[in-house]
Order: C-alpha cells, then sequence, then structure tokens
C-alpha cells in the first residue's frame, strides 16, 4: 500500500519548528538553573544603602536567626546545630555563638541554593548604615592615656548583655533593624595587627561591629570567654547579609 508523498518543504518545515521548540526548551531550562531562588533569600531592608561613593548596597533587615541558621544545618551544610533559649521562637531569636568559619560554611550554602552572591559587610559599611542607629559618643572626660580606662567605663555597657528577640531595637531609615542591639555582627575586614598586611587567606581575627567596634580571632565563637582580641568583649556574636545586587 503507497502512503501519500509529503508535500515539498513539510520535513523541512517540520525540522524548523523542532529546532525552534528544542532552543526555547534550552533557553527555558538555563532560565531555570540560574534565575535567583527566592526561597533561600532572607528576608531584606526595604530600601538600600547608598553609601558615601554612591554605590548601593542591599543589607539583610533582620540578623540570621536559629531557624535560618538550622536550615543550613538540616542540608547537611553547615556543622554546628543551634538551639534557641527555653521558651523562645527559633524564628525570632537571632543566631549567635558563631565563629567566622562557620559564618563562611553559611555563606557557601545561601549562595549555592539562593544562585545569588550574598557576603558579609565591610566595617566601612556596617559603620556608615549603623550611624543612625547607634548611641552619640561621649567626648573623653580624661585624656590622659593612663585614664582613658575611666572614660571607656562611662561608654561601655549602654547595650543589655540578654539576647533579645528581634525587633527590639531601632530601625534605620531604610529598614535595618537591631544594629544597636545586644548582637555584635562580624564583618568581612581582617585585622593582623597594626602593623601586618592583611590576607582574608590567613587571617587570624575579623572585626565585629556593635555599640562598639572589636576584633575577635577568627576560631572563637564565645567572646566572653577571653576570645576579644581587641577592644572590649562584645555579647553575642551573629551576623547579617548584604549583597551588591537587588536579590529579584
Amino acid at each position: 500500500m503507497k502512503t501519500a508523498a509529503s508535500p515539498p518543504g513539510f520535513l523541512a518545515k517540520r525540522i524548523g519548528i523542532a529546532g525552534v521548540l528544542a532552543a526555547f526548551m534550552l533557553v527555558g531550562a538555563a532560565c531555570k538553573d540560574y534565575s535567583i531562588d527566592l526561597r533561600y533569600v532572607p528576608q531584606m531592608a526595604e530600601q538600600p544603602v547608598t553609601l558615601p561613593d554612591g554605590h548601593k548596597i542591599y543589607v539583610q533587615k533582620y540578623e540570621i536567626t536559629i531557624a535560618e541558621w538550622n536550615a543550613c544545618h538540616s542540608d547537611g551544610a553547615c556543622s554546628e546545630s543551634l538551639r534557641p533559649p527555653a521558651g523562645r521562637d527559633p524564628e525570632k531569636v537571632p543566631a549567635t555563638g558563631l565563629n567566622h568559619l562557620d559564618i563562611a560554611q553559611y555563606l557557601d550554602w545561601v549562595n549555592t541554593s539562593s544562585r545569588h552572591i550574598f557576603r558579609l559587610p565591610t566595617k566601612p559599611e556596617w559603620e556608615f548604615m549603623a550611624s543612625s542607629a547607634l548611641p552619640k559618643k561621649h567626648d573623653p572626660i580624661f585624656t590622659n592615656p593612663d585614664l582613658r580606662w575611666a572614660s571607656a567605663y562611662l561608654t561601655e555597657g549602654l547595650t543589655p548583655r540578654f539576647l533579645r528577640d528581634q525587633g527590639s531595637f531601632s530601625t534605620t531609615a531604610e529598614g535595618i533593624v537591631d544594629l544597636d542591639g545586644s548582637v555584635w555582627e562580624w564583618t568581612n575586614d581582617c585585622y593582623a595587627g597594626n602593623n601586618a598586611p592583611t590576607n582574608n587567606d590567613r587571617c587570624p581575627a575579623y572585626i565585629v561591629a556593635g555599640e562598639h567596634i572589636a576584633v575577635i580571632p577568627y576560631l572563637v565563637r564565645d567572646p566572653a570567654r577571653g576570645g576579644c582580641a581587641v577592644g572590649a568583649p562584645p555579647a553575642h556574636l551573629g551576623f547579617r547579609l548584604v549583597t551588591d545586587t537587588k536579590p529579584e
């Protein structure tokens, strides 16, 4: 039995349509693979922070919470598991007791999962975005270097040591919350001594920012146990993320 011959150009048209469909499928797969996954993007402040040089950074509204941290641990990417204080909500309590290596694990996880690049802020970025929230510094009463402790005594301990839930402190005009809270936040600025070159690949300590600036060795999780390298010991060590491009 003979079948009807295909009209001229029919096969070419079918090949052309198949090629177009294949191209659309490849484009769709590429978009699916590389578009941001908003499930892993933390809640960001309503407005970006415009730095003095005009560059904008997008800042996490709150510090990373215990629930957010434990999502990383559940995926096997973060080695530490955190527990909230008794009766406290892990979705409201900031994640603390974390060192710089712990946070590197979280950054690898969130950047891979979200397909977006987050990072820690630099010290100048943190100080600029927190300038409106931090208490004004007192003028020193004693200028003699031997009596600096007396001036410091008047300015230390302004922030309660008790770990408060997110949203317990000030909010900046951009919508960033708790920069003046009971958690000191890790930055990505290395400190290797006054005259030593800073190299993040071999960095012994990093700057943490809060009510005052301090320097913490990168492996320390609890600065209250003598882990502060420079400055008064912070109350708690946590972090929040920033990014140079809007996560959308």
